[in-house]
């Protein structure tokens, strides 16, 4: 097969299991394939001996994590790698071994929120994630079976790197708030946590229960790889239901959710509401900035007018919309930053957050850990999230594009949409949009972009009325009908 086609944005995925009816393409020949021609492309890139090299491997709890692991560690060693195989961890985590235990690179064996018969591959070297380029490279690579075979194969290391991630957490709040970890600065405060069968539930344990806080209202905590219960994923509703019901019933003072590897997070205030997507941005925004004017917060392109507003007129900074996916937001932090700008936060809507202090890895434990520290320090965090105007309706829908050239096609929409935007008095185009194209209506907007790899245009809508997305769907309905090649029918739904 070709291997190019498990290529996922910055990752490799696929399928892993037939239990849920789906043929097996991340096979594990392609797993030692890949990770054989990782290999081959680090010491390309950085003129190292494979066999001087040391590299961590984690996994999530999917059911297939082990096997994975296991066919990522064999490839490793027969290069001569020496291996830290560091078990169930959170790809946060897998990145800090790079910087706590020196390691050249680390991987780690997940697939995110996707469900439980796939999983992926996550490379990182001391300087992030691989870019979409690099997975290109590897897997071109994967596919001549490039590999190098040493003449003594590596060794693999059990490794517990997980209690030393977690002791990086309680000594951040320590810190931040002045007290030991005997002190148990957490004591008094109850905070549930759901991990939705994923890898976070060591946070409730080895980081909030250690110092002091009462966990008791937390869920799903032990990993099941087939989580049962719901998806692991802060935009889903049901996960977010979950956490929001269990802070209700516990009276618990802060909910903390994670995604199955612990790169996104969201949260819920002590009554329940909901703290993710444009609101979490804000929070993390207010928290980054520390009162200092003029940070420039770098976000994805379908965030709302009313963050927006937020960000520029109460916390005096600097609001940047970019591209959707989180490696692009990424990289444009890491761009200003190098062109003299003061931008501490890339955050996309899904929750994958970036702090500079903390290399700019998007990491769902350490935003929350940020988060705890604000509730500790007695920060009102519903009166700072106040201040952020909510739209009255959202909306989002796919429409497919039915030709091969979808890109050219997509692009041809998109400039009509602006032609046609530009005519209409009651129409405003964005002078600060940088994906597809964003346009205010008298209701409130509608972001129309090209998804990357897809044949799909997701188109997003925000109205501060009750009605109003139906009303600019209306608007708009008649131009999309020039466009033969573009299923527009959700639009309908």
């Amino acid at each position: 097969m070709d291997y190019g086609t498990l290529k996922s944005g910055t990752d490799i995925r696929g399928f892993t299991s037939d239990l849920g009816g789906n043929t097996v393409n991340l096979t594990p020949e392609a797993v030692y394939d890949i990770t054989s021609a990782f290999v081959v492309w680090y010491v390309n890139k950085f003129k190292k001996c494979a066999n001087s090299l040391m590299v961590s491997v984690g996994h999530d709890s999917r059911i297939t994590g082990e096997q994975i692991s296991a066919e990522v560690c064999k490839a490793l060693t027969d290069a001569g790698v020496t291996v830290l195989d560091c078990g169930l961890s959170s790809t946060p985590a897998m990145f800090m071994t790079t910087v706590d235990l020196r390691t050249d690179a680390a991987v780690d064996i997940t697939a995110s929120h996707h469900p439980f018969d796939r999983n992926g591959i996550k490379f990182f070297t001391p300087k992030g994630g691989l870019d979409g380029s690099d997975i290109s490279e590897i897997t071109g690579l994967a596919n001549k079976k490039e590999k190098i075979t040493a003449k003594c194969a590596g060794v693999a290391v059990k490794t517990d790197y997980m209690s030393v991630y977690a002791a990086r957490l309680r000594r951040m709040i320590c810190e931040a708030v002045n007290k030991s970890e005997k002190e148990k600065p957490l004591k008094g405060y109850k905070i549930a946590v759901d991990a939705g069968n994923g890898a976070g539930g060591f946070y409730a344990y080895e980081v909030l229960e250690k110092l002091g806080a009462d966990i008791t209202g937390s869920r799903f905590l032990n990993p099941d790889g087939m989580f049962p219960n719901h998806i692991p994923n802060p935009e889903n509703a049901d996960a977010m239901k979950s956490i929001s019901d269990a802070v209700k019933e516990s009276g618990a003072d802060l909910g903390l959710i994670f995604d199955t590897d612990v790169d996104r997070a969201a949260c819920v205030d002590k009554n329940g509401n909901e703290i993710n997507r444009n609101r979490l941005i804000a929070l993390a925004s207010y928290i980054v900035a520390g009162g200092k004017e003029n940070a420039v917060i770098v976000t994805d392109s379908v965030t709302s007018d009313g963050l927006k507003d937020f960000i520029e007129n109460d916390l005096k900074c600097e609001h940047y919309r970019y591209r959707r996916g989180y490696k692009n937001v990424i990289n444009k932090a890491v761009e200003l930053n190098a062109e003299g700008k003061d931008c501490p936060l890339a955050i996309e809507t899904s929750g994958h957050a970036a702090l500079r202090e903390n290399y700019f890895l998007d990491d769902g434990a350490y935003l929350v850990t940020k988060i705890v520290i604000e509730l500790v320090k007695g920060t009102d965090i519903d009166a700072v999230l106040s201040r952020v105007k909510q739209p009255i309706e959202e909306k989002e829908v796919r429409l497919n594009i039915n030709t091969p050239d979808f890109k050219a096609y997509g692009e041809k929409v998109i400039e009509k949409l602006g032609a046609f935007a530009a005519a209409n008095k009651k129409y405003r185009i964005a002078d600060d949009n940088r994906e597809g194209i964003r346009i205010s209506t008298e209701n409130g907007w509608f972001l129309l972009r090209l998804s990357v790899h897809d044949p799909v245009m997701p188109m997003n809508f925000e109205s501060n009325k009750s009605g109003g997305i139906k009303e600019d769907i209306a608007g708009i309905r008649d131009f999309f009908e020039q466009f033969d090649k573009l299923d527009t029918s959700p639009l309908d739904g």
